[in-house]
């Protein structure tokens, strides 16, 4: 039941102290807005690095090779090796139950036109899964096939921003032909990449094609694999680094490499990374919590001592009040609606201008690694439940005070 004659006196006992009360209430709007921003932009850098990972397919492994750092076996370091079709064939068929996709990479070097038109782009030549692995989209045509491959045809798929770039006056590029080191080739798809034009700047022809035209022999740049997930992340993890050892070994014993070599065959498996940066950014916001929560103390600390002084000051009233029969829980009731009410109205001024902010500037934020850091609602009813409960709290003790002191000392108090 509403009392008003209760809510009269907290709304007079703020008015007679209006500085003090807004300076207390500062101290846990400030903790709350903190807390607010240090949490939005804990949630803006995990949605910064998933759309990091989401360019590419998440659990991608790529390998490649660079020059040996250690004699083994009679051969110098610095030797330099390519990776090979028979390494990929080896790894396709060994670990056929556990591939989802896979694609061996050769990169092509010469000039790329149309008509009158030049331009300078990276050539790859990759299998048809590379399409899933690279996180391809197509938007005209399609993507190489495996009849691409088993007959070395001369075909392309370009992306949007070389069609923009050479192909202005073109409405339909399907059919066109593009040179490749002056070699013709028929464009078949156009892509686009999530990964923006950085992406964008390759275009793609079977590896078998990119191999026997331009005198690549039987050698590979790349390797790429994706695998199966498992019923858990944290299992897929496990499998995937497993995977990406075995195959490490593998390749180190094929050509030839010291087993402790840690330059000449790298494998980027981007499950690990994922999981460093997940646990990292749970670490940041953890401390980020840390931070805001102690900040939140500082202000209720400061309500308590502010509560601690109107108790003080009231004490003659108090023990009025219980010389006249008042129950200790009714006094502690009457300090505690006070204490709840300053720091509820103010934490919740800090949580709408924080929220506010977040609103109307994460968006427009533009920072490696950070996307429109927010709050979402479960966030903010947890904000709510946290003031109500940190008001109780810097009252209960001056309350309880207030409560125990007995009714002669308090008539005696000047």
């Amino acid at each position: 039941m509403f009392d008003y004659d209760s809510w009269q006196e907290i709304f007079d006992s703020i008015q007679k102290n209006k500085l003090r009360t807004f300076l207390t209430g500062l101290s846990v709007a400030s903790g709350i807005f903190i807390l607010v921003i240090l949490l939005g932009f804990g949630q803006g850098m995990q949605n910064g690095i998933k759309k990091e990972f989401e360019e590419d397919a998440s659990n991608r492994i790529w390998v490649w090779t660079q020059a040996t750092t250690k004699e083994y076996k009679g051969l110098n370091p610095g030797r330099t090796f390519w990776l090979m079709n028979k390494d990929f064939e080896h790894i396709e068929n060994a670990y056929e139950d556990v591939l989802e996709t896979k694609s061996r990479v050769y990169r092509v070097r010469g000039d790329i036109n149309y008509k009158n038109e030049s331009g300078s782009y990276g050539v790859l030549g990759v299998s048809p899964d590379y399409q899933h692995i690279e996180n391809i989209k197509m938007i005209e045509g399609r993507f190489l096939n495996q009849n691409d491959m088993d007959y070395l045809e001369k075909v392309v798929v370009i992306s949007s921003k070389v069609q923009r770039e050479l192909m202005k006056k073109v409405e339909n590029p399907l059919q066109e032909y593009l040179k490749i080191s002056n070699i013709s080739f028929k464009i078949i798809g156009v892509y686009t990449d999530e990964g923006g034009e950085r992406e964008e700047n390759r275009i793609y022809i079977p590896t078998t094609s990119a191999q026997t035209i331009f005198n690549g022999k039987n050698h590979v740049n790349n390797l790429a694999f994706t695998l199966l997930p498992e019923a858990t992340f944290e299992e897929t993890v496990k499998a995937s680094s497993k995977f990406s050892k075995q195959i490490e070994s593998f390749l180190k014993k094929e050509h030839i490499v010291s087993p402790d070599d840690n330059s000449a065959v790298n494998i980027y498996n981007t499950l690990e990374n994922a999981k460093r940066f997940f646990t990292l950014t749970k670490n940041i916001s953890l401390f980020f919590w840390i931070v805001g929560i102690f900040t939140i103390i500082a202000g209720v600390v400061g309500v308590s001592n502010i509560m601690l002084i109107i108790v003080k000051e009231r004490t003659k009233e108090i023990g009025i009040r219980k010389a006249l029969g008042a129950k200790p829980w009714s006094i502690i009731w009457m300090v505690l609606k006070e204490s709840i009410f300053v720091t509820t109205i103010s934490g919740f001024v800090g949580l709408i201008l924080s929220m506010a902010l977040l609103e109307f500037v994460g968006p427009n934020i533009q920072v490696d690694y950070i996307l429109n850091p927010s709050v979402n609602f479960n966030m903010a009813i947890t904000m709510v439940f946290l003031l109500i409960i940190a008001g109780a709290l810097a009252g209960f003790f001056p309350a309880w005070r207030a409560a125990t002191i007995h009714p002669i000392e308090a008539l005696r108090d000047e």
